[in-house]
């Protein structure tokens, strides 16, 4: 089947497993080599529909975390949407892709997320352990703090518990002392910020928190900069990517 990914983590997976990605966004970037030659048709919030026609899909993939519903009210070719909100639902997910494709990588991968999501969490307890970790911020102080995920500036955006980014912090030892918030993705107040009691993870992407390292430092922040493509790319990178650090920490 001929598929227009939308979401840059499938797009990765797809590739992965062996399937015809026709279409991407700007934003799939891996891998890098096989990318290069697929024609763009857009963002993760907008797509140019003439420009898919052009590329005859069989199926449009999106994720109701990566792309808006008014995306998917638009489109007019057959489309599926995931809704991956935690580790423990990659596997499902997955499963009904290749169910869509008939590609058998996709469902021997979804076998191994749901093998790598039953395993106990891992134990972490010193900042220079953190999986992915690129920085540090500040004098950073993980024992006994709360942790707030950072993936926004202006304005301050983080995440909660009930994401897959949570769920993959959880995997690592982290998701007693994430923070607690009533949305997903939760506006934080300039002014409250940063809270001496918390120990901040700034992630790489979307926003490039680890260009501004000196001016987190400067503000006051404690925390280190981490690695957002091994928190948020469900699929075939976070796949590796956890399941290496599972590896090492055995």
């Amino acid at each position: 089947m001929r598929v227009i990914s939308l979401v840059p983590s499938l797009t990765e997976t797809l590739i992965d497993c062996g399937v015809e990605v026709v279409g991407r966004t700007r934003f799939c970037l891996h891998p890098q080599a096989a990318v290069a030659s697929i024609p763009v048709v857009g963002g993760t919030k907008e797509a140019n529909w003439t420009r898919c026609a052009a590329l005859q899909p069989d199926l449009v993939l999106m994720d109701r975390e990566e792309n808006t519903l008014e995306m998917a009210r638009s489109c007019p070719f057959q489309w599926f949407a995931t809704h991956i909100t935690s580790a423990d639902v990659v596997g499902r997910e997955l499963n009904k892709i290749a169910e869509l494709v008939d590609n058998q990588g996709l469902t021997d991968l979804a076998a191994k997320w749901e093998e790598l999501a039953a395993m106990p969490d891992l134990v972490c307890q010193h900042w220079k352990n953190i999986p992915g970790l690129i920085d540090k911020v500040g004098d950073p102080v993980l024992e006994g703090a709360r942790v707030e995920y950072m993936i926004w500036q202006d304005p301050w955006m983080a995440i909660s518990r009930n994401t897959f980014i949570g769920s993959m912090l959880g995997k690592v030892g982290l998701g007693g002392q994430l923070a607690e918030h009533a949305t997903p993705y939760p506006t934080l107040e300039d002014e409250s910020l940063p809270r001496a009691d918390t120990f901040y993870l700034f992630s790489s992407e979307p926003f490039p928190f680890d260009r501004y390292v000196d001016d987190l430092t400067q503000r006051g922040f404690n925390g280190a900069i981490v690695d957002g493509e091994y928190y948020s790319w469900f699929g075939t990178r976070s796949y590796r990517s956890l399941k290496q650090t599972m590896v090492e920490w055995a």
